[in-house]
């Protein structure tokens, strides 16, 4: 019995999967009567726990298909997308801390604690529901992308448009790959015209699965919702511990598996070209540069700090230390990049440079081809656990900010009962909205590059409120209006507005390294006439991102038309990155300061650290508001506006430790290459 290319063994396992999330819920819904036990655990979580939510909220399955893809076209280079995460460890030692010593309930709360500002408060938490849609759509896109490549229709059930739609896809990947070695005559120059026209519009395939997207999506998010609505941020816990186990299990699957398939680890460097073992080479020019990756990381840093689940994973710890051992499952993350490292060069063992038609299909190929039935069914199992831990947190903190940051601000006589019932209801409402989104969802590449700045805006305020006094709200105000409009509104908009889209000067093309045309603006330019080769160029619909900031930048004499597209993005990122601190250190200059009192006891909060009993934690806190400058003589900078503060033997020794980890995790990876070259 088969459903696809999945037997009835990875069905099975598979269902047995679903229902023990489920059943975890169940068992964990005895403490979630009180909203801090529904959305916080009670903040009772220990180091294990911690372990487990850092872990599974930072590992997702796309990491591990993209990495294996980009290491498969370009070597171990390719790896550095994700890889270059592991730099950010050190500063998790510290970011944890910040979230559980302000001692709020949700990111929202922040707003309203720092500057008295409910208005701000509130218009976070609507951004956030709104931006969750985004981040959950995209995290079933994730899944079904993954798991659509695992469950293919055999070659005998392709239908006529089946067909053409996969031997249109190949055939442009062969007219692709003879461009880059000779020149192309002039009918088959035409013919990649033509194809990489259909390629846009979305025609071609690399295979059809048997998946329904809708069917999929309305099981994923019914399974996700059940689990969450019952147990709260306890059963996400317990069930990151299964997800856990499951994502390892689904890293590791391919390797001894594949390295069987091609004769052991001893083949590697007769099959794979020497330079791809080179983790510092160049083979990941064509795509990203060390300046570009510096870019990403610069970005990811920043739109880190205004996630809103950071506040109920790291405020669920029942202290600091607590908190700051989730860097260890973050850690975790990073062995396993460098496993989705070696599935891509084993892939380049097992199919040789260039012989996949489609690298983004690397992972999938690899488990059809490796996996007999059962492990299949592990996969998909695993592939849908990382995706539902990063949805569970996700739900939860969408929850919390609407029933305290919304629903209080207009009902605040709600009881703890009521407030959990209506968490409940909004996570059922997110989730089918997230699920809504993802059917719309269709270009894969613009969704990465909306989830990695969709949070900017909100990244930058948290990150400067953490640190600089004279921060105000109006200029966070300005901050997040003026870095929405510029980042977001006006890019995912523009294509669909009269006379940009359709602007000759806006979607034209330049060439690219490696002899392929890009767009210089936008993502994605067709014809505006399908089979007319002479029709002009516009951006096709969907989603798709005009980069507003080059265009500042050429305005601003930046020669952006003749830069590669590596150049454009890394423009890009560094614009997006920098540009919220601009506004708001300008604007902070020129507006009055928030009420003296308030800012004076919000900083002696962040000062003074979380007490270990309930009763040493009062304590402490109510010596901090009858003195809150007792710590003030810790800043960094005394007779400054600037909150930081003097490292203690903790800070010192646990950033020293994420450091050597930092780097001994890299020379793993390098001597695993050097070994894996040498044979």
């Amino acid at each position: 019995m088969r459903f696809g290319s999945l037997h009835l063994f990875d069905l099975l396992v598979v269902l047995a999967y679903l229902l023990a999330v489920i059943w975890i819920g169940r068992r964990a819904s005895a403490g979630t009567n009180s909203e801090e036990g529904f959305f916080l655990a009670g903040r009772k979580l220990g180091k294990l726990y911690q372990f487990f939510l850092n872990f599974g909220n930072a590992t997702e399955p796309q990491g591990a298909v993209s990495t294996a893809s980009f290491v498969y076209q370009q070597g171990a280079p390719g790896s550095w997308l994700s890889f270059q995460t592991v730099f950010m460890n050190p500063y998790f030692w510290f970011m944890n801390v910040w979230y559980r010593r302000v001692r709020l309930t949700t990111l929202s709360d922040l707003f309203e604690d720092r500057y008295a500002s409910r208005g701000l408060s509130l218009f976070y938490a609507i951004f956030q529901i709104l931006v969750a849609c985004v981040f959950i759509g995209f995290g079933n896109v994730t899944a079904y992308k993954i798991a659509s490549s695992l469950v293919v229709k055999q070659q005998v059930e392709w239908t006529v448009e089946d067909r053409v739609s996969v031997e249109g896809y190949n055939q442009l990947k062969q007219l692709e790959r003879t461009a880059a070695q000779t020149e192309l005559t002039t009918a088959q120059q035409v013919e990649l015209a033509n194809l990489r026209d259909r390629n846009a519009r979305g025609e071609l395939h690399s295979y059809i699965t048997v998946l329904n997207d809708v069917l999929f999506y309305t099981v994923f998010s019914i399974v996700v919702g059940t689990y969450i609505v019952l147990g709260g941020m306890a059963a996400a816990a317990v069930n990151e511990g299964l997800q856990s186990v499951l994502i390892i299990v689904f890293s590791l699957l391919l390797i001894p598996t594949g390295l069987y398939a091609i004769g052991g680890w001893s083949q590697l460097h007769l099959k794979v070209p020497p330079h791809m073992f080179d983790l510092f080479g160049s083979g990941a020019a064509e795509q990203f540069s060390v300046l570009s990756l510096i870019g990403i990381l610069l970005v990811s840093i920043v739109q880190n700090s205004g996630l809103s689940h950071n506040m109920g994973i790291c405020g669920s710890a029942k202290n600091e230390f607590a908190a700051r051992s989730g860097v260890s499952g973050t850690y975790l993350k990073r062995l396993m990049i460098i496993m989705w490292s070696f599935a891509g060069l084993i892939a380049v063992a097992m199919f040789g440079v260039g012989g996949l038609s489609d690298p983004d299909a690397t992972w999938g190929a690899m488990s059809n081809r490796l996996l007999g039935p059962g492990l299949i069914g592990l996969m998909l199992a695993g592939v849908l656990a990382g995706t539902m831990s990063t949805l569970a947190a996700k739900a939860l903190a969408i929850s919390s900010l609407f029933v305290r940051n919304v629903y209080r601000q207009i009902w605040p006589g709600i009881s703890q009962k009521q407030g959990v019932f209506y968490a409940r209801c909004t996570i059922v409402a997110v989730l089918a909205l997230g699920a809504i989104s993802a059917w719309l969802m269709g270009d894969f590449l613009s969704i990465v590059n909306l989830v990695l700045t969709v949070n900017l805006p909100f990244g930058a305020a948290v990150l400067l409120t953490y640190f600089w006094r004279r921060t105000s709200v109006q200029a966070v105000w300005a901050c997040v209006v003026l870095s929405t409009l510029t980042i977001l509104v006006i890019p995912w908009t523009a294509s669909h507005l009269p006379g940009v889209g359709d602007n000759q000067n806006l979607t034209q093309m330049s060439a690219a390294p490696n002899g392929r045309p890009a767009p210089v603006y936008f993502g994605r330019v067709v014809r505006a006439e399908a089979d007319n080769p002479a029709s002009p160029l516009i951006a096709s619909g969907g989603l798709n991102r005009f980069n507003l900031e080059c265009w500042i930048l050429g305005k601003a004499g930046l020669d952006v038309v003749h830069m590669s597209p590596t150049q454009r993005l890394t423009a890009q990122f560094f614009f997006d990155a920098l540009f919220p601190f601009a506004v708001l250190i300008l604007v902070s200059l020129v507006t009055p300061r928030t009420d003296p009192q308030r800012v004076a006891f919000f900083y002696g909060k962040m000062k003074t650290p979380v007490g270990d009993t309930p009763e040493l934690e009062v304590a402490t806190m109510e010596e901090t508001r009858r003195n809150p400058s007792r710590f003030d003589h810790t800043k960094l900078f005394p007779r400054s506006n600037w909150e930081f503060t003097k490292w203690d033997k903790v800070d010192t020794v646990g950033f020293l430790i994420c450091c050597v980890i930092s780097f001994a995790i890299v020379g793993l990876f390098i001597g695993l290459l050097r070994w894996a070259a040498s044979g």
